[in-house]
């Protein structure tokens, strides 16, 4: 059996100001955060989680906040909008809700049979929300200012522009996993696990538009889901036999990272589903204190002190 992944298990995206960027999504989008930590490439900067209760794979949106950063360029090679899934006959309710927090959308329109609505985060992440009753894994958040029936369910999928299709999606069908699902206003979309909402790829093709650069609002990376170790470590070997360069597993305490660019230049992680991010925090108290990997603990002092103060 070919190994395979099975769907996204969270997207991390470039913000700006980390204050204004947790208030949007648990006040506005009605998220939890599930963990605050740093980002371990860059102990200066918050790493930031967004989830449903319990961080279930899938559901969450993560940032690393950097304010002074000049805004993302869009173009070929990026994940150009990220969507999340919505229970069917909650559009209205969103409508209602981001206008009343001053958020512009844009017109319903239908995206492979699904109602959909697009907007932007405040440092200028496309956003969608689509509309959708197949089940997925979910814990819906008590402590949310969005009724239980309303809240995100994860999400849905990403959108990817392209200099050129076939490079792609070689790698999406012949090594992770995916299948054809079909194609619609230029978008080519693919699924896996059964094409199931939470495990689709979009792509356009533009091949005369220039490459994006990276910046606020822009996705630094997909990370695609895998069961354990071992299941990352023959995916990993099969993207490395057609050529590409994927790092060493990488221990990032809550679950293994395994990173390589497709190849259209997107980022793409391997992540394993656990341990969790209840492995260092009781499940009630996610997201309230700055959690550090054990190896980084002897620095808290100097990395708490370069951090700007978070009020939630």
């Amino acid at each position: 059996m070919k190994p395979t992944v099975h769907g996204i298990h969270h997207v991390t995206v470039i913000s700006g100001d980390a204050q204004e960027n947790l208030d949007f999504y648990t006040k506005t989008m009605g998220m939890r955060l599930v963990k605050k930590s740093i980002n371990q490439d860059a102990p200066k900067v918050y790493h930031l989680f967004y989830a449903d209760a319990e961080g279930t794979p899938g559901t969450d949106l993560t940032f690393f906040p950097f304010p002074n950063a000049r805004p993302a360029r869009p173009g070929v090679g990026q994940v150009i909008e990220v969507p999340f899934v919505i229970p069917v006959g909650s559009m209205g309710y969103w409508q209602e809700r981001l206008a009343e927090h001053s958020v512009a959308t844009g017109e319903v329109e239908i995206r492979f049979g699904q109602q959909v609505v697009t907007f932007e985060d405040p440092h200028g992440l496309r956003l969608a929300l689509v509309e959708t009753d197949e089940d997925r894994p979910f814990v819906a958040w008590e402590g949310s200012p969005v009724p239980v029936e309303h809240q995100l369910r994860g999400v849905h999928s990403v959108r990817l522009w392209e200099a050129v299709l076939e490079p792609t999606e070689a790698l999406l069908t012949g090594v992770l996993g995916f299948e054809r699902v079909g194609e619609e206003d230029g978008w080519h979309r693919y699924g896996t696990g059964g094409s199931t909402v939470g495990a689709l790829v979009d792509i356009r093709v533009l091949p005369d538009e220039k490459r994006g650069g990276g910046g606020t609002g822009g996705v630094h990376h997909v990370a695609w889901r895998v069961q354990d170790e071992d299941e990352e470590l023959a995916v990993r070997r099969a993207v490395e036999a057609v050529g590409l360069r994927p790092t060493p597993p990488i221990d990032r305490f809550w679950f293994k990272s395994v990173y390589f660019h497709e190849p259209g230049g997107v980022l793409f992680e391997l992540a394993t589903d656990g341990p969790g991010f209840a492995r260092d925090e009781n499940p009630e108290h996610l997201g309230e204190a700055l959690i550090l990997p054990p190896w980084m603990e002897a620095q808290r002092a100097q990395i708490e002190a370069g951090l700007p103060p978070l009020t939630h």
